[in-house]
């Protein structure tokens, strides 16, 4: 799991949108309720507050709640203030389907989670019966858009979007063979399944191996002996931290001296913990934005820095995004009513994010999915190449 202008937009662009939405009773104001819906408009997320995911659920939680708390501050919506309902789904199927059920019987308008895409895909069906929209910031499976739900929307790139980028990267890096390696959930697998595809599709690069690892074990030898085996200009791991920090570590004490890059489930300050400084260095990775590679986004973090203690991660801005998006769609429906924000959403048409002016494909998906190089250098992630 955006459309996108080739440069990223400027905060002063964002923040000229929620003053001028402000100013004509936009996001912040106007419509009219039934007094008997008076009270707080809860606004859920299903994300991932513990395990091993819980770094990235935490960028994503303080985000939203940093929308929210802004939004509040100036009247709130339809005169009501949000009130946010965050709850654990640890990257679990099973306590993520219990997690949005819980946010169903607590009152959920509009549910703005989402990041592990095999968590993500049983709420649909929760969310979608209770008629509550879903604007997801992160997880970007392409089974998401195969289910053809009337109330979800993507706000992150898909995962053909990433496959594409990967693959435009591999041809302008000279990469020849490559090998692709997910841990089998629907997230990994569907942007190797669609990088290989690609791949074969262009023939500019040949797939020297393609295998799956089973996530959650700390041994990754066997792995590691194929891809020496198989002898690869490039590992491209499709998986998320914890497992490709591990692989990274163990191939590296291999001698493995090729090139490695990771799709965006890897970007985290914790993948190079677990790889170790040194072997992590020079790792590649496709990924949409992040609150460092946005230009003019200084302000904004250090906002977030001073509200919340530490400097935002990965997903924290197109989780506050998700938040912004859905009490736009709200004000423009003029009620809480699953239906009218829906049709909302399907009609937004320029509403500005970090990434750009907001219009959704049919399929409720974001007509450029913005994918970017970055590199680890000095120990973070930084640009390397925008691919404009």
């Amino acid at each position: 799991m955006k459309l996108r202008i080739p440069k990223p937009v400027a905060m002063a662009a964002v923040a000229a949108t929620i003053l001028a939405t402000t100013a004509c009773g936009g996001i912040l104001g106007g419509g009219d309720e039934k007094s008997a819906d008076a009270g707080p408009i809860k606004i859920a997320a299903v994300i991932p507050l513990s395990g091993s995911s819980a770094p990235t659920g935490v960028f994503m939680k303080n985000g939203m709640q940093m929308a929210i708390d802004e939004i509040n501050a100036k009247g709130g919506v339809l005169g009501r203030q949000l009130q946010f309902d965050p709850e654990d789904e640890a990257c679990d199927p099973t306590q993520a389907a219990a997690a949005a059920n819980k946010a169903v019987s607590n009152g959920a308008v509009v549910s703005v989670g989402g990041y592990c895409s095999g968590a993500t895909l049983p709420t649909l069906p929760i969310f979608n019966k209770a008629n509550i929209p879903m604007i997801i910031p992160a997880a970007n499976s392409q089974d998401l858009v195969n289910q053809k739900l009337p109330n979800v929307f993507l706000i992150n790139g898909t995962g053909v979007q990433q496959a594409a980028a990967a693959v435009k990267f591999m041809v302008k890096d000279s990469v020849k063979t490559v090998a692709l390696v997910d841990d089998n959930t629907s997230y990994s697998k569907d942007i190797a399944a669609q990088t290989k595809k690609d791949l074969e599709t262009d023939g500019t690069v040949k797939v020297a191996l393609a295998t799956s690892v089973t996530a959650g074990e700390s041994d990754y030898s066997s792995v590691v002996h194929d891809i020496m085996g198989a002898n690869p200009d490039m590992l491209y791991w499709t998986g998320y931290y914890q497992e490709g920090g591990l692989i990274i570590n163990q191939l590296k004490a291999a001698g493995y001296t090729g090139k490695i890059m990771v799709a965006d489930g890897s970007v985290d300050a914790s993948l190079i913990k677990i790889a170790g400084g040194a072997s992590a260095e020079g790792v590649f990775a496709t990924m949409t934005q992040t609150p460092d590679t946005i230009k003019g986004a200084e302000t904004w973090i250090a906002d977030y820095t001073k509200k919340f203690g530490s400097a935002p991660g990965p997903y924290s801005t197109q989780s506050y995004d998700a938040v912004r998006v859905a009490a736009e769609a709200i004000t423009k429906a003029g009620s809480t009513d699953g239906d009218k924000i829906i049709a909302a959403l399907q009609g937004i048409d320029g509403f500005q994010l970090f990434s750009g002016p907001l219009k959704f494909t049919a399929e409720h998906t974001l007509t450029n999915g913005g994918f970017q190089i970055l590199v680890v250098k000095d120990g973070k992630f930084v640009l390397h190449d925008a691919l404009s």
